[in-house]
């Protein structure tokens, strides 16, 4: 049976669990949720899942949300002898160590400089865009390294920054300074079919959120 992803089509780490889904190309419902309708917090969706969060999935019976563990699962569960997640302890600990870049650096930076100026209602802070970029220009070094966010293939990393990476370019910060970045973006455009597909959308939806709260 598919599995059930619970999902916003304007969220980072739903974007990211839905390319891991379509890379492994698993069968799975979209059960869109609508946060500001406070469809989360209804007994339904709290039965099922009581941090009422998402991406949130239900693998017949059995439930997980933090988009990063969903994508380690969906791998380990779906392909456990693909690169995508290593099995090699060394080459999985540099995957994880990106992914954990992402979820404590990158993306709350990205997080705090996008979206705080809304719920504060004041202009966006150069500090805090500062800070930003200072992750961007760390992740700049690591893609000069090799032409994968941890490595020298595509790993659920490259999908978790890719979209806080987009999530950034989106709210309109000039990222083209980041030669490795842009080079990183082109080559996942050339290789993932279903690349277009998925982003375009979310970049839509993200510019319809944005432009909702300039009015």
């Amino acid at each position: 049976m598919p599995i059930d992803l619970y999902d916003c089509l304007d969220s980072p780490p739903c974007l990211a669990v839905r390319l891991t889904l379509q890379y492994l190309k698993i069968s799975f419902n979209l059960r869109n949720t609508n946060i500001e309708a406070s469809e989360h917090l209804t007994p339904e969706f709290l039965k099922l899942n009581p941090a009422h969060i998402i991406p949130t999935i239900n693998d017949n019976g059995f439930v997980l949300w933090e988009s990063r563990t969903i994508n380690r699962y969906l791998a380990n569960q779906y392909s456990p002898d693909t690169d995508l997640y290593p099995n090699d302890p060394q080459k999985r600990a540099i995957v994880d160590r990106m992914l954990d870049f992402d979820l404590g650096s990158l993306f709350p930076s990205a997080f705090d400089w996008m979206l705080a100026p809304i719920f504060e209602q004041k202009p966006r802070d150069e500090e805090k865009e500062k800070a930003m970029s200072e992750k961007l220009q760390l992740l700049d070094h690591f893609l000069s390294e090799a032409g994968y966010v941890a490595g020298d293939h595509l790993t659920i990393a490259d999908f978790s920054v890719l979209a806080s990476v987009i999530s950034i370019y989106s709210a309109g910060h000039n990222m083209d300074q980041y030669k490795n970045i842009n080079s990183w973006l082109n080559r996942l455009e050339n290789e993932l079919p279903f690349y277009k597909q998925s982003i375009d959308p979310y970049v839509e939806a993200c510019d319809v959120w944005f432009a909702s709260y300039k009015k």
